[in-house]
């Protein structure tokens, strides 16, 4: 900065020689020196120098200038009005957003921003032209307090499209005193609540809930400050559309009507914190197929959003029974919210019957006994009416020799004869032949 002030007072003064001046007499004559005296004579007081030097560019830590002055909750920039001067742009420049450029109205000493976040702090600057120069006064808004002692983890949901809740975790650095408070303001500025209703843990508020949703517009500034007796807390803000944080319920008078081909599942669209077309909204269905299977089918289906709002489900008779449950979602922001109850439409899958499966048991059985029968008969038949025909036993080719020995024992006497039997002994004689 010092570099920089040098810099200017050497471009707005700049070192002139006396030869410059119109006086080439060298320094040592008479004339040289009076030439000198002349010189100095002629030079500004060293007072009005200084009164230039404090006139010089503002600093960016602050605008003395200008006095600016920022208001976070109502995010208006002001200053005060100087004379001959013409502003000319308001600028916020934001970590997240880049530069955000604003023109105030002639003659008035003021900028009021859109709201956005500011606990990570920002840039404020005022393009002023006076006197034909352009100067930037510049003012630098910081969140003040300890590190990391403010609310995180901050989330809101709008629910049954009148009721919202908000929580937040208390921060790594907080105290054990500390306190967090909620503050929301809608973009407009024309209402601003205190939470009505805080949720606690061990004394603590950490979050909020809301019964009365009245006033809020489609984008709310969220502030949540911070007390504590043993050090400074900085506070969190945020800005929710409530679009983006509205989970929608489940869709209105769901029916089913089938015919011998396909079912059609009809719906109305839920309701919601703001009205909204048919085109809005997207929905998924759950169809399943009630089994008796330890695991039944399960379809989901996705459908837009439509002026009739129904979907065509192929299903001929005889059909099983079915259970359909419908969700919704935004049909740009995919948020889906809770399932509806589920609706049952077809017949109860009943157990197969074994019955049938017994009388194709008897009836097979009774065919195959008959056809054995039948074969059997046939067979026995064929053997009576014809007979095998004996064949000639070969004596010489027989290699079969039959067995002489007849076990005694096996010969039976039969006790109904009363002959006795003979036994004949023949006996072979030979013949001795002539001595001659």
């Amino acid at each position: 900065m010092l570099e920089r002030r040098e810099t200017e007072k050497k471009n707005r003064w700049p070192e002139q020689s006396l030869v410059w001046w119109g006086f080439p007499q060298p320094l040592g004559s008479p004339m040289g020196l009076l030439a000198t005296a002349v010189v100095f004579c002629m030079l500004p007081d060293p007072v009005f120098l200084r009164t230039l030097e404090q006139q010089d560019l503002p600093t960016v830590e602050g605008v003395p200038s200008l006095n600016m002055r920022f208001d976070s909750w109502r995010m208006e920039l002001s200053w005060d009005c100087k004379e001959n001067t013409t502003y000319l742009e308001c600028v916020m420049i934001h970590k997240e957003n880049g530069p955000i450029e604003i023109t105030p109205q002639e003659k008035e000493c003021h900028c009021k921003f859109s709201d956005y976040s500011l606990h990570d702090g920002v840039t404020l600057m005022v393009k002023v032209n006076s006197t034909q120069r352009l100067i930037p006064e510049t003012l630098v808004y910081n969140n003040s307090g300890g590190e990391c002692t403010a609310a995180q983890n901050f989330s809101c949901f709008i629910y049954n499209a009148n009721f919202m809740n908000c929580s937040w975790a208390k921060g790594q650095a907080a105290p054990d005193d500390v306190q967090y408070f909620l503050y929301i303001r809608d973009s407009r500025g024309k209402r601003e609540r205190e939470c009505p209703h805080y949720i606690e843990d061990s004394g603590t508020h950490v979050g909020c809930h809301l019964e009365d949703l009245s006033g809020l517009a489609n984008y709310n500034y969220f502030l949540v400050n911070g007390t504590s007796q043993r050090t400074g807390i900085q506070f969190f803000d945020s800005v929710l559309s409530w679009k983006k944080i509205e989970i929608y319920s489940p869709p209105n008078n769901i029916s089913v009507y089938c015919n011998k081909s396909y079912c059609v599942i009809r719906w109305e669209k839920p309701k919601t914190r703001h009205k909204l077309s048919n085109m809005e909204f997207k929905y998924q269905l759950s169809i399943q197929k009630q089994s008796t299977k330890e695991h039944s089918e399960d379809q989901l289906i996705e459908v837009p959003g439509n002026l009739e709002n129904n979907y065509s489900f192929p299903s001929p008779e005889p059909r099983p029974k079915h259970t359909v449950k419908i969700r919704t979602s935004d049909a740009r922001i995919q948020k889906w919210g809770d399932w509806s109850q589920p609706v049952e439409f077809g017949s109860e899958e009943t157990a197969p019957s074994l019955v049938p499966i017994y009388v194709l048991v008897v009836l097979g059985t009774l065919i195959t006994a008959l056809v054995l029968g039948c074969l059997l008969k046939r067979f026995l038949a064929s053997q009576s009416f014809f007979p095998p025909i004996p064949h000639i036993k070969d004596k010489w080719n027989d290699t079969h020799q039959p067995d002489h020995q007849v076990i005694w024992e096996n010969f039976t006497s039969d006790t109904e004869k009363g002959d006795n039997e003979e036994i004949l002994t023949v006996e072979e004689v030979t013949v001795a032949p002539a001595s001659l």
